[in-house]
């Protein structure tokens, strides 16, 4: 890496943690708060993370991992409400770079696009519809909605991102490094036994 996409990497991924701010628009203010505006010097999101984890090491490490249980605690409850669409975490709450700055992605895989709507409204939840950039690069449907995080006493953003029943096959193929984009409640449960254990 060169040291322009270091530069960049370390102060987009204190926007990251301060702001909650995703990596692609964090790396391009990065870019050009240093004056750096040559699009080679870009550090990839693999790179960014690495900073994400530095930075939170070095000014988050009293506050940051509850925060991450918290967030994953809350995510769980929801995974196990919503379990009859597969749901699978996703973003920095999966990663394990979240504050309480950050919201929980949930990836519904549904039979019929309009399910999870209904369950909603069936259980009396509000909720905005948007859009996201889909597997097969056409936008799909994102539920947002606040939720109570009671360990954090505030209110969380949840996005549910509808997703084809088809498209949970290729979901948790690993990175480069081994480690899945998303989980299950099963390897989400994983994780939380393992803070558990420290």
């Amino acid at each position: 890496m060169s040291q322009a996409s270091e530069e960049i990497a370390a102060t987009a991924a204190r926007i990251v943690v301060e702001e909650g701010m995703e990596y692609g628009p964090a790396k391009r203010r990065a870019a050009k708060q240093l004056g750096l505006t040559g699009r080679g010097d870009l550090p990839d999101n693999t790179q960014v993370e690495d900073a994400v984890f530095e930075y939170l090491a070095l000014f988050c490490a009293e506050t940051q991992p509850e925060e991450l249980l918290a967030l994953r605690e809350l995510a769980a409850v929801w995974m196990a409400r919503l379990a009859e669409f597969r749901p699978h975490l996703c973003g920095a709450v999966w990663r394990g770079t979240a504050t309480r700055l950050n919201d929980i992605h949930l990836q519904l895989y549904c039979d019929d696009s309009k399910s999870a709507e209904i369950a909603l409204l069936n259980q009396g939840i509000d909720y905005d519809v948007g859009s996201a950039p889909g597997p097969r690069g056409q936008p799909v449907d994102r539920l947002s909605l606040s939720i109570p995080c009671r360990a954090l006493n505030e209110a969380i953003g949840l996005h549910l991102t509808i997703l084809d029943a088809d498209d949970l096959r290729g979901a948790l193929k690993p990175d480069a490094r081994g480690r899945t984009e998303r989980g299950d409640l099963a390897a989400l449960r994983k994780l939380l036994d393992a803070a558990e254990a420290r």
